[in-house]
């Protein structure tokens, strides 16, 4: 019997089944994806996610992340532009996600790529998960990490949400080695370069009247006078952006009176973090990390969240706030980051995990 199971090959699945491997753990990493491909991510990796891939083992620059040094905003004709705080970097979750599997694989973690879990649930004292197929797989745990997708009986609390959207573009010209937050009428997204030249618009919206390339890139023009400058000319690399519907942005993972013993959450099941924070792929990765050290201690998964939640409260909450202002008054927003930039780079600190260096 495989004593933990691992849902979803994503940064939080991978990374606790790397740890939980390396803790001499029998587990297995179920993926349904069979290559390792973009997602509906912005890509941006702060300081704590730069960390936790270093204690991981991955070096960002190794793998051709490109550095990010400076924020700006623009509502209208308003616009602030700040240094962050900290170092920051740009990389396409295809290549991360790659590597993450690879180590997991290279530490003793058993990795079933191209494998769909139809549904999982207990049998006595264990967890037993259905692929596709008719395999079934049993574990004294489960870990679910399957993104925003949701796995059949374990959905999260909250339903509904946003859209999210990504569509990779070659630009007119170079884009700084910045990233560049663009509200507009119903959403808002993020611009930033990408490792192998172009950027990556990424945009959440509160609903989709058309969802064709044009449409997004007139919308988010629209929104001020710098993305119309930036976005003129683009060349869309795909037809169609990338779609994730249902989005529960600011969703944050509470047991019941009576939890499932042994399923564990993590990443994106857990907590969804704003997008314009650019902490997702950091919460997912402190996650997966702490998921092992629990499971492989005997800490119960209700101790295990509970303890998670309070890690991610802050970055959560900073990250609510600022998704409110950008969507009531985001020229207000643009003014004051523009008056007081200091402010504006202590809100991208917050917005980071505690006990991460700033420098």
């Amino acid at each position: 019997m495989t004593e933990v199971l691992v849902v979803g090959g994503g940064p939080a699945g991978a990374a606790a089944a790397l740890r939980l491997a390396q803790g001499g753990a029998e587990v297995t990493l179920v993926e349904r994806e069979p290559a390792a491909r973009e997602k509906v991510c912005g890509e941006f990796l702060g300081p704590d996610a730069a960390a936790l891939l270093e204690g991981l083992g991955l070096s960002l620059p190794c793998l051709g992340a490109v550095p990010i040094g400076a924020a700006r905003l623009a509502s209208g004709a308003r616009e602030a532009a700040w240094a962050l705080p900290f170092g920051a970097w740009s990389l396409p979750r295809a290549v991360l996600d790659e590597a993450l599997l690879d180590l997991a694989a290279g530490a003793g973690a058993r990795v079933l790529r191209g494998a769909v879990v139809l549904a999982a649930g207990r049998e006595g004292a264990e967890w037993c998960a259905r692929l596709a197929g008719g395999t079934t797989l049993h574990g004294a745990a489960l870990v679910l990490a399957t993104g925003k997708h949701e796995l059949r009986g374990h959905a999260r609390a909250k339903r509904g949400g946003s859209v999210g959207l990504k569509l990779p573009l070659r630009l007119a010209a170079p884009m700084p080695a910045e990233v560049v937050l663009l509200p507009f009428d119903g959403g808002y997204a993020g611009l930033q370069p990408r490792p192998e030249g172009g950027a990556n618009l990424c945009a959440a919206l509160h609903a989709v009247e058309s969802a064709d390339a044009p449409s997004l890139l007139a919308r988010v023009s629209a929104g001020s006078d710098r993305a119309g400058a930036l976005l003129r000319g683009a060349e869309p690399l795909l037809p169609r952006p990338m779609a994730v519907a249902g989005v529960p942005y600011g969703f944050r993972h509470r047991d019941g009176a009576a939890p499932e013993p042994g399923l564990y959450r993590v990443g994106d099941q857990f907590a969804v973090v704003p997008s314009l924070a650019g902490d997702g792929v950091a919460m997912a990765l402190a996650g997966g990390e702490e998921v092992a050290r629990a499971i492989l201690s005997g800490r119960p998964a209700g101790e295990f969240h509970a303890a998670l939640n309070r890690r991610l409260d802050r970055p959560m909450r900073w990250a609510g706030l600022i998704a409110r202002g950008l969507d009531r008054a985001p020229g207000s927003l643009a003014l004051a980051a523009r008056i007081a930039p200091a402010l504006a780079r202590l809100a991208a600190a917050r917005t980071r995990l505690p006990g991460f260096s700033a420098a």
